[in-house]
């Protein structure tokens, strides 16, 4: 005869005691941190609330390290709340050149940055006055600028042309796309010839520098300004240290691409702190 086994086993019920009782001591001494919560600061190394540092405009308190914002915090930060107004959104990403991977990286950014691409572009008001803004967002493929990214940046600056506003564009960026090849290195071209018409037809244009801008942005939009503005100890630059260094064979003097620096030796107009960046815009536009 066939003997069959047991299909149903007695089942060892877990009660609230022998968990507890089971849990080595030092996971009851734990207390249970939801993640995220708390930050360390990279610069100062203090623990930080992150509620706390988010009510500081991302600021911390102890050394005044600047974090990196996304562009809806940006925009919130200057732009009158309720007057913000994005435009050219219908424009979409393609893969001109079919490299392998790159529509998968695209949605994957999409995804993370909740945006459709790396720059937001609108017209709003600022304490009143009517401007175009343009920000790039570094949770989208690092800011690169590929097609879609030179495309907004020249349609508000050629919008803001036609109806003689200023432009205020905030860069954060890797520099171009590598998988739109020359067709990225062509929007460095496109921006800057729309800012110089911007420019010839008496209209203000002031880019707004963050952590890091490098890259192809450096090279084009982000130094053309008529006032250039950045947040304190942004990293500011072309290629990298170790490039340069490796390319000229010699040592590089300490911070060297940030904005302390850069200020100093005549790049940039002024360094402002995030908390006193709209006040100051203000200023500007009403002395323009």
């Amino acid at each position: 005869m066939f003997k069959f086994k047991p299909v149903f086993k007695k089942t060892k019920y877990i009660t609230v005691k022998n968990t507890i009782e089971n849990l080595p001591k030092e996971e009851e001494k734990k207390p249970n941190i939801p993640d995220g919560m708390w930050i360390k600061c990279d610069k100062c190394g203090k623990i930080l609330y992150k509620k706390d540092l988010d009510a500081n405009f991302k600021i911390c308190n102890h050394c005044g390290k600047h974090y990196r914002m996304s562009a809806k915090e940006r925009i919130d930060l200057i732009i009158d709340t309720g007057t913000f107004r994005e435009i050219d959104t219908e424009i979409k990403t393609i893969n001109p050149l079919v490299f392998e991977g790159y529509e998968e990286k695209v949605n994957k950014a999409k995804s993370v940055s909740k945006l459709e691409e790396a720059v937001v572009t609108g017209i709003g008001k600022l304490y009143g006055k009517d401007i175009v803004i343009g920000v790039m967002d570094g949770n989208f493929m690092m800011g690169s600028m590929g097609s879609v990214v030179g495309e907004k940046i020249t349609r508000a600056i050629e919008k803001a042309t036609k109806k003689n506003l200023p432009v205020i564009l905030f860069t954060a960026s890797g520099g171009a796309r590598m998988q739109e090849g020359v067709i990225s290195l062509m929007q460095m071209a496109k921006t800057s010839a729309a800012i110089a018409r911007h420019n010839e037809a008496g209209l203000l244009y002031i880019p707004i520098l963050t952590d890091p801008t490098t890259g192809g942005v450096t090279a084009s939009f982000a130094m053309l300004g008529d006032l250039i503005l950045s947040e304190p100890q942004a990293l500011i630059g072309f290629a990298g240290q170790r490039v340069i260094e490796q390319t000229i064979k010699q040592k590089l003097p300490e911070g060297f691409q940030r904005a302390e620096f850069l200020l100093e030796h005549g790049f940039l107009d002024k360094i402002v702190n995030r908390k006193k960046l709209k006040k100051t815009l203000y200023k500007i536009l009403e002395m323009h």
